[in-house]
């Protein structure tokens, strides 16, 4: 027989003893350790210790014998700095030791469960699922592989059922030779997984059962899978070479964000978190995350709950924003060992789409023609992140692309990695180079893999790590909680540029959440025009590991920002966009059609003072082409700029498909704070319904991103900062997180809009 002990996690230099003897060091976060005991246990009480060395010290000390560059430029001006200097030189989880959204908290302990495994004859080693889908998908033949590990003589096989929805579809048994074997299994008239918005997320659960020579049962494993094939396509167009992402033969336009570890300290994360955070996700619109390198290879309940709510994931392998030492063959071997763990850990997941190699690599100096300065040369890159790593995916999850860096230019000079005719672009000429919002309209990029803009956290969660007396942004607290060095003037710099200067902390705090969808929803709306040029958005970032001023937009409390419910608006299956023409005095009205048929419509227009007074109003009936961008019409307003001024003139627009507005927006020819706005005196009536209640908004004059908040209690809303046209109520369906009556709702409830922030 075989007793061993089993470690899923240990964060990071560990010494492991049973009963006194030590069994061996770890030095990597990321991998499974397996040490045989069977000979040192005994009988009755046994200890098992495990002893860290700090990984902060250790990284300092081969920092200073060999130092390897870390981070980009930006962040290098910043005084308290970002990273905790050498943590790069380790195996280990990179935002742990800092970035510009996280703090410099190191840890070190037993991250994930510990075990003592026994058996005596065999147990599963390893079991992959390939799948190959028939033309005209009326049957998907999954081919089994088996590997089981084996310390007695006899004879070994394995039991396969294959079931939906509790019903057995198929089965068949695998003989085993030398503890391995492999078996076809054929699945008539497949029920296929689809991503969010695509179709069902139907999943299969393929059962093994390791069997001995009498049929008794030694191990048993079960993986849930989808039916389904995720391609990544790149083939030579009249703009350069595409980079989409194709599920089941439907080409897909990718909207979602990036993720990042849901907590400084993984042991808080619960899987009551992850179903928040995902599934806020999904309610969204969103249909992929990019789990990015510079964190963990997330834990298995994510990406079940990917897998169930159609979130198809991007999946970085852990290197980040530095040089690493991949021309020391241990370093290599090491990272090779851990890329493989990991993949074939994850790669039964319906969810995984793309695999790369790195985050940021190949921008910012860290690959050089020379490794002086602490770089890495082209060659010892290549040799790694193309070859090493490339071969990683393709022996062990070959039906899935694998993408050396994001971002990464793959067609001409791979060291111009802010090329717009292929590959993945990190575009970030707004936040880090101050170009206008505006700016990201002449964005071709083929697919966006990052972007975005920051803002504060919301009041409840700000006052969360503040006394009264730090509640301004300049104040110690407040700026320790902002990790970006050019964080709050950036966020400032811009706020004098679009709006009026808020009146009061709470406000500043507000209006930075209103200006941060409104930088990403300029830049969502433009590429999705863009179809098919542009056929991807991810912006930064989903999540946050601590609470502060961040790209998040969801904050660590779980709470949505204003940019969460913009991106359920810009990210919606049919959307309508306005492009104005400030020169010209016109607006184009475009129809954004994600959906694989045409849909056919009413939109509606109408031209009113700042005041909501009516001026012009219009209808078309409208074609949206299907899984594309249609351009439906151009409004002129020449003539009402000339009699009201561009400062008293908005455009509202809708779009209604079979009675239901299916999308909103609203359009200026200037910016906010140019604008002769008035009190809105919005009006709200309640009434209870279901779990919840529903609020109906309704107001006098134009009530620009209107938002409601409780003043104590947190809410599942279904919309909110909204742009409220008078006449146009709006209905927002409320769940609140504890049980409240409809006084205690009304008590709570606070509605306000920009025009509060500063008269």
């Amino acid at each position: 027989g075989c007793v061993l002990l089993h470690c899923d996690g240990l964060d990071t230099l560990a010494t492991v003893k049973v009963n006194g003897k030590v069994l061996g060091k770890t030095d990597n976060m990321f991998r499974t350790y397996e040490f045989d005991v069977k000979k040192i246990l005994k009988a009755g009480k046994n200890t098992i210790e495990v002893f860290f060395a700090s990984a902060v010290l250790e990284g300092k000390r081969l920092q200073k014998k060999r130092y390897l560059k870390m981070t980009g430029q930006a962040w290098k001006d910043d005084p308290r700095g970002h990273r905790i200097d050498g943590s790069n030189q380790i195996r280990k989880e990179q935002c742990n030791s800092g970035w510009d959204w996280g703090p410099m908290c190191a840890t070190a302990g037993i991250w994930r469960p510990i075990n003592i495994v026994a058996f005596n004859t065999a147990r599963i080693g390893d079991i992959f699922i390939e799948q190959k889908h028939k033309r005209g998908s009326k049957e998907v033949e999954l081919s089994l592989n088996l590997a089981s590990e084996v310390v007695a003589k006899g004879k070994l096989s394995a039991a396969v059922t294959v079931t939906f929805e509790g019903k057995v579809v198929a089965e068949t048994e695998i003989s085993l030779k030398g503890g391995k074997g492999a078996s076809k299994i054929t699945i008539k008239n497949p029920k296929l997984w689809w991503a969010n918005g695509m179709g069902e997320q139907n999943m299969y659960e393929v059962t093994i059962d390791l069997l001995d020579g009498e049929g008794a049962m030694l191990d048993t494993e079960t993986k849930r899978i989808g039916l389904r094939v995720i391609k990544l396509v790149r083939k030579n167009d009249k703009w350069g070479q595409s980079f989409y992402f194709e599920l089941n033969g439907k080409a897909l336009f990718a909207r979602g964000g990036n993720w990042i570890p849901a907590d400084q300290f993984q042991n808080r994360v619960t899987k009551e978190l992850y179903e928040h955070l995902i599934g806020s996700c999904a309610d969204a619109n969103m249909n992929m995350l990019r789990v990015w390198g510079g964190g963990i290879y997330e834990e298995d309940a994510f990406y079940d709950i990917c897998d169930e709510k159609g979130i198809m994931v991007w999946q970085d392998f852990m290197f980040a924003c530095s040089s690493y030492a991949i021309d020391k063959p241990e370093f290599v071997e090491n990272c090779r060992i851990e890329a493989i763990e990991n993949v074939k850990r994850i790669r039964h997941h319906a969810s995984i789409a793309l695999y790369c190699g790195n985050n940021e690599l190949e921008q910012c100096g860290f690959v050089k023609d020379d490794d002086k300065d602490g770089a890495m040369r082209w060659d010892v890159y290549k040799k790694f992140f193309d070859k090493v790593l490339g071969k990683v995916v393709k022996d062990t999850h070959p039906e899935i692309d694998y993408w050396p860096s994001s971002e990464h230019s793959p067609v001409g000079d791979r060291k111009n990695t802010s090329n717009q005719t292929c590959g993945d672009g990190h575009v970030w000429r707004v936040w880090h180079g101050k170009e206008p919002f505006e700016w990201y309209r002449t964005s071709l990029h083929r697919f966006c893999s990052e972007y975005g803009f920051q803002s504060f956290t919301e009041p409840k969660t700000t006052r969360g790590f503040t006394e009264k007396e730090d509640r301004n942004i300049t104040s110690y607290v407040m700026e320790h909680h902002q990790r970006s060095g050019i964080g709050n003037s950036t966020i400032m710099h811009y706020m004098m540029s679009w709006y009026l200067l808020p009146n009061s902390f709470e406000n500043v705090i507000w209006l930075s959440q209103i200006q941060q969808g409104m930088a990403v929803k300029y830049a969502v709306e433009h590429w999705r025009r863009n179809q098919p040029r542009c056929m991807g958005s991810l912006y930064w970032q989903i999540n946050d590991t601590w609470p502060g001023a961040s790209w998040a937009s969801i904050d660590y409390h779980g709470r949505w920002k204003a940019l969460h419910f913009m991106a359920k608006k810009f990210y919606a299956p049919v959307m309508v966009s306005g492009l104005e023409d400030l020169e010209k005095s016109t607006v184009e009205l475009h129809i954004s059609n994600l959906e694989y048929a045409t849909v056919t419509g009413t939109l509606n227009w109408a031209v009113t003072t700042s005041e909501g007074k009516m001026i012009e109003n219009g209808k078309k009936q409208v074609k949206a082409a299907a899984n594309g961008n249609t351009k439906a019409m151009t409004v002129n307003l020449k003539k009402h700029v000339e009699k009201y001024t561009a400062r008293d003139l908005m455009l509202w627009v809708d779009f209604v498909v079979k009675g239901k507005v299916v999308s909103r927006n609203f359009v200026t020819l200037v910016r906010p704070k140019y604008l002769n706005l008035h009190d809105p005196e919005i009006k709200t009536t309640i009434k209870e319904a279901g779990d919840g209640f529903v609020l109906t908004l309704k107001a006098k004059k134009p009530a620009l991103w209107a938002w409601v908040e409780l003043k104590n209690s947190d809410a599942q809303l279904s919309d909110n900062f909204i742009c409220l046209q008078p006449s146009k109520d709006v209905e927002i369906e409320i769940v609140p997180t504890k049980e409240m009556s409809k006084a205690q709702l009304e008590k709570q409830l606070v509605v306000r809009s920009i025009f509060n922030t500063y008269e």
